[in-house]
């Protein structure tokens, strides 16, 4: 009865918040409220290919409301569909102007049907990790290793440092970096009462920070994709010294562990895991994949994740042109590796590498007999199963993500930037930093928020100035820290499904230390600004990172020494 009356609370909560906002929303427009706010910049009345003279709220800050409502309803009510699909709403009224006819089509057209169009190769991507994950465990791998661990690993330290390692390690793709970890690691983090909420932490601390400062990976290839022609890869990697929230968000994980300490909501998550309650009340309604096979091996979960990783990586260069021609025709980078990465899509790689490495799994469990034939086919819907409710969130983030880039978002940044004052330019990056978290923390996509600043950025600073490199660096950090604070997030997304956490669980004991780690950065770039020397600040900013923990955990435990000492 209590459990009901809650899920009522929190239907009704929503319910009301959602009319009493769209009605708002329907008002401003009727009433010319928003309308009279900023014009379109591209407006040339009805024949304005911007906005078709439906509206003029493209380009203000009316842009980002769409996923503050959603980000806002997802975290007061614990409900993440129905936010995201409000604010998906709430977008599709902006756009349209307050017409029911163009509203229900943009949300059709421009949300849903873009979405699943921009995202189906990591959907297909992720029903194949759902599949291979099914098959190693259904043949044993993943008890092998299980018990592996329990005899190899000792501590909950250990067992924290090697999901560590491993997230590291896998630094080729994020999306590629949160499944496997989370499936490789799930038992010897469960076996050591280490709660599915700091599993999804740890994974998400690894997996978009490492990728961001790898030279090889998804995300280098982006960011050089976004850059002016000539810079590309060159700037990623000069950029990657002074990435201050990528490096120290490592170097906070580490001492994070090693000190044994936790804050904030994660905190109560440890003390219930300690109990024995892993998911924090929230458990997630797993799928049974039957009795593991007693004869599985440690090999029946490595080799599938080492072909896998081979695979990805021959995927990702031939899509590149590495071997001739590229996915669009091209044949510029042929035997050049970099640019081969630099030139692919990982929407269309990861896919091909999966089924690789699922024909590979499924023939080598078949000749070791751990798996039938008809097992391997049965675990194709269980594989699916498993990753339905990932799925639905990423494409209705997709959605909303694309309904704020149709708002013209970039616009309203690309504005607030150009009109920042010359004479406090040393504190640009730090305001690069902010504004770049706010950005990918409203839109969800650190990859769409360095692709609208990216070109600004460059803009604002002379390639010789050497504030041009630390900009372009505090650009990509502040995108991964509003990446891993938000909610509608793909990587956080990402990184609950491999946990196997309730989503809103993980982002609610996360943000707390990803704000942490971005106050320390946004510190070290008001010292850059002023002092940008990356073997100076590097060292620096790691001694100021450490130095703030260690005070944090004195205040707290001080904070919480009275109560012990009333107890006793």
């Amino acid at each position: 009865m209590l459990k009901a009356k809650k899920l009522s609370g929190k239907f009704i909560s929503l319910l009301i918040a959602s009319v009493v906002i769209i009605a708002l929303l329907i008002v401003a427009i009727a009433t010319g409220g928003v309308n009279a706010l900023v014009p379109c910049p591209d407006c040339a009345g009805a024949e304005c290919e911007t906005c078709g003279g439906a509206t003029q709220v493209i380009g203000s800050f009316w842009a980002l409301l769409p996923p503050i409502i959603a980000i806002g309803l997802a975290l007061i009510t614990k409900e993440v569909f129905s936010s995201l699909f409000i604010g998906i709403v709430s977008g599709a009224i902006l756009a349209a102007g307050g017409n029911f006819t163009g509203t229900v089509d943009n949300v059709v057209t421009t949300g849903l049907t873009s979405a699943v169009a921009d995202t189906a190769g990591i959907f297909v991507f992720l029903v194949e990790l759902g599949i291979l994950v099914a098959l190693v465990n259904k043949a044993g791998g993943s008890k092998a290793f299980g018990d592996w661990a329990e005899k190899h690993v000792k501590t909950k330290v250990g067992a924290a440092l090697c999901t560590f390692a491993l997230g590291v390690l896998i630094f080729i793709d994020d999306y590629f970096n949160c499944l496997t970890v989370g499936s490789v690691m799930r038992p010897v983090t469960d076996k050591h009462k280490i709660s599915r909420s700091k599993l999804a932490f740890l994974i998400d601390a690894t997996a978009a920070p490492i990728c961001m400062i790898a030279p090889i990976s998804s995300w280098a290839a982006a960011v050089s994709q976004y850059a002016a022609d000539g810079q590309g890869l060159n700037l990623f990697v000069a950029a990657i010294p002074m990435n201050f929230y990528s490096i120290l968000t490592l170097v906070f994980v580490v001492a994070l562990i090693l000190m044994k300490f936790d804050f904030g909501p994660m905190k109560q998550h440890e003390l219930n895991a300690q109990n024995g309650d892993l998911f924090s009340g929230a458990k997630i309604s797993l799928n049974d994949a039957g009795e593991p096979n007693s004869r599985g091996k440690v090999l029946d979960l490595i080799l599938p994740i080492v072909v896998l990783l081979v695979s990805s990586v021959f995927a990702l260069i031939y899509v590149g042109g590495f071997f001739g021609v590229d996915a669009w025709g091209g044949t510029d980078f042929k035997g050049d590796f970099i640019g081969a990465f630099g030139n692919t899509d990982a929407t269309i790689a990861l896919p091909w590498g999966g089924i690789i490495t699922l024909v590979v799994t499924i023939a080598y469990m078949c000749i070791r007999k751990v798996v039938s034939f008809k097992e391997a086919m049965d675990a194709l819907p269980q594989g699916f199963i498993a990753m339905v409710p990932a799925i639905f969130i990423l494409t209705f983030a997709t959605a909303l993500k694309n309904m704020t880039g149709e708002l013209g978002a970039k616009y309203f940044v690309g504005a607030m930037m150009n009109n920042f004052p010359d004479t406090l330019s040393k504190f640009l990056p730090a305001v690069i930093f902010i504004v770049a978290c706010v950005l990918a923390f409203a839109t969800g996509t650190s990859w769409g928020t360095f692709g609208i600043l990216i070109p600004i950025v460059t803009a604002m600073f002379d390639a010789g100035d050497p504030l041009f490199v630390l900009g372009v660096s505090a650009c990509l950090a502040g995108a991964v820290c509003g990446d891993h604070c938000s909610p509608i997030s793909d990587t956080t997304i990402m990184s609950s499904a491999g946990a196997e956490c309730e989503h809103l669980n993980h982002v609610s004991t996360q943000i707390p230390y990803a704000m942490f780690v971005a106050i320390v950065s946004f510190v070290c770039y008001i010292i850059a600004g002023f002092i940008p020397n990356a073997l100076i600040m590097l060292p620096l900013s790691i001694v100021i990172m450490v130095g703030a923990l260690f005070v944090l955990k004195y205040i707290v435990t001080k904070k919480e020494q009275p109560k012990v000492d009333a107890k006793e």
